[in-house]
């Protein structure tokens, strides 16, 4: 192998390095400071973890430019045949069977739109309740929420969910799980002097 061309290789593995590192923090091309010129970008300014009723819940900040930005929860119940409920289930459920998937925001945050998800629904029907209840499909969920700055300073990620199978049962519900965030003039991190 020449000099020239060891030095190709070593260009080529660094810019292959790059391009997995921009990957595995869900950058692209377009979401780096280019893509907005004089404005902080940053593809995931926040992550913060916490384990509740049967499952692990991570948030994620994506896409945040200092202003708006993206709040990705992901939803994975530890044992399998598990699932959770709509997003648009009824805060009490129906006829008190279930709670919806929710994600508040209080303090320097705030929703600029509403939660979604792009997982589809299934109808589960139980003996007893008046009507089918919506449910995710067993597993892993990831909801998403945009976001928008409303001040520097404290904010308060609040998580519920309910995760049920239909072989074992119900974990206890979890209503508004608090997650701490500091909120900069151009960074989102948890926490973990308020947690």
């Amino acid at each position: 192998m020449t000099r020239s061309s060891r030095a190709g290789a070593v260009v080529s593995a660094a810019a292959a390095a790059a391009a997995l590192a921009l990957a595995l923090a869900g950058c692209t091309a377009g979401d780096g400071p280019s893509a907005r010129p004089g404005r902080p970008t940053s593809s995931a300014a926040a992550r913060a973890r916490f384990s509740a009723g049967g499952v692990d819940v991570s948030l994620t900040v994506i896409r945040w430019n200092g202003e708006t930005g993206t709040l990705a929860v992901r939803f994975a119940p530890l044992k399998p045949t598990y699932h959770l409920y709509s997003v648009t289930l009824p805060a009490d459920g129906v006829d008190g069977v279930g709670r919806p998937t929710t994600v508040g925001l209080r303090g320097a945050l705030t929703a600029a739109g509403r939660l979604t998800t792009t997982a589809p629904l299934r109808p589960l029907t139980l003996p007893g309740v008046a009507q089918p209840l919506e449910v995710y499909p067993d597993g892993p969920l990831t909801a998403t929420l945009p976001i928008r700055r409303s001040g520097r300073g404290e904010a308060v990620a609040l998580v519920s969910y309910a995760a049920c199978s239909e072989t074992y049962g119900c974990q206890v519900p979890v209503a508004d799980h608090p997650v701490d965030l500091a909120v900069g003039s151009s960074s989102i991190s948890p926490d973990t002097a308020a947690q």
